[in-house]
């Protein structure tokens, strides 16, 4: 019995293992092509490779369910394409033991994801969005579409490039008074962090009134602000690259400032219940296998996981950003669809038991 479980682990690990390489490598190609677009002056091929090598751990943890859904439906449907599945349930293993033995791998998908996703994904992140930044137009006066924007009460924040040590580049802050109006705007080439404080660099000050403007030209400038470089290391990347720690952190911080936090609320429980997200997956494919795609040839079973991973995908997507509008609890926006993703599985496995 335990060779018949260790060929059905193996099996199946092996085509998620091929499925994960083949997407990985095709992302790699198509993103790469895609930065190419970006080049400029200081960001050339070279750096744009290095950026695409750079975020290849994000990119591994992004398609790892992906590559469980799928993989499950190649293994063991090649499994029952030649009727192996057959002999092993002539050997009298039930259908629960045959799951059970398919989810080994996605376990170690998930275990694999977790490490990934906390650990080595936003680090490597930070860094590739952090030097693209900087070398695209770091201390450019324009601010350029790689910037971020920040709000700390009544000052709004916009660096043109964040580097994770605790260095800014292009520093404009935008001052409004209590009744909205823009009273003063700040500009600084470069900003570096103290321990508790700010340095800013080449500093201007640009105080608006209704009657006339005035300028005051620093060389360097004290400036207090409760943004430290770990607060500033989350905004640098999206906030579904960013591990389960860092946005709880920010979304705390965020609701301290009286600010919205429910879009990093949202993608804090993507990433908790990342773990059931793939276990769904998995059991529907394995529900498939026993199921309705029993019999069919393997380009159409990679043909209906394709889709409804995507399908998948598109419902968390929708639901995510409804939730922000309609003000429901992000939590249910994942939990949905993988409800009805473990429903749909269950019923089909008792069908096919």
């Amino acid at each position: 019995m335990r060779k018949l479980d260790r060929y059905i682990v193996n099996s199946v690990a092996s085509a998620m293992l091929m499925v994960l390489m083949v997407v990985i490598s095709l992302d790699l190609v198509f993103s790469f092509i895609a930065e190419l677009e970006d080049l400029r002056e200081n960001y050339q091929t070279l750096q744009a490779l290095m950026y695409v090598v750079t975020t290849l751990p994000r990119r591994i943890y992004d398609y790892l369910p992906l590559a469980a859904f799928i993989g499950s439906l190649i293994g063991l449907g090649m499994l029952a394409n030649s009727s192996e599945l057959v002999v092993v349930r002539a050997a009298g293993i039930s259908v629960t033991r045959i799951v059970w033995s398919a989810m080994k791998p996605a376990v170690a998908v998930v275990v694999i994801g977790l490490l990934l996703g906390e650990f080595i994904a936003p680090y490597t992140e930070r860094i590739a969005q952090s030097e693209k930044a900087v070398a695209i137009g770091g201390e450019d006066r324009v601010g350029t579409s790689y910037g971020i924007w920040h709000r700390e009460q009544d000052t709004f924040m916009y660096f043109n490039a964040v580097e994770p040590h605790g260095v800014l580049h292009g520093v404009t802050l935008y001052e409004f008074d209590k009744e909205n109006w823009l009273e003063r705007v700040t500009y600084s080439k470069r900003a570096i962090y103290q321990g508790d404080h700010w340095l800013m660099e080449d500093v201007e000050h640009t105080a608006l009134s209704k009657e006339s403007t005035s300028k005051v030209v620093l060389k360097t400038e004290r400036w207090d602000t409760r943004l430290s470089p770990d607060v500033l290391g989350v905004l640098i990347v999206k906030p579904d690259n960013l591990s389960i720690t860092g946005l709880y952190t920010y979304a705390r911080y965020l609701l301290e400032q009286g600010l919205n936090a429910n879009n990093y609320l949202m993608s804090f429980w993507k990433k908790v219940l990342r773990p059931l997200t793939t276990a769904a997956l998995v059991l529907v494919a394995i529900s498939f296998v026993f199921g309705p795609l029993r019999s069919v040839t393997m380009g159409f079973r990679i043909f209906i996981g394709i889709l409804v991973g995507l399908l998948f995908k598109y419902i968390q997507d929708l639901l995510g950003p409804s939730s922000l509008v309609f003000g429901f609890d992000p939590i249910f926006a994942t939990l949905v669809p993988i409800g009805v993703c473990s429903i749909l599985g269950l019923f089909l496995l008792r069908r096919a038991g």
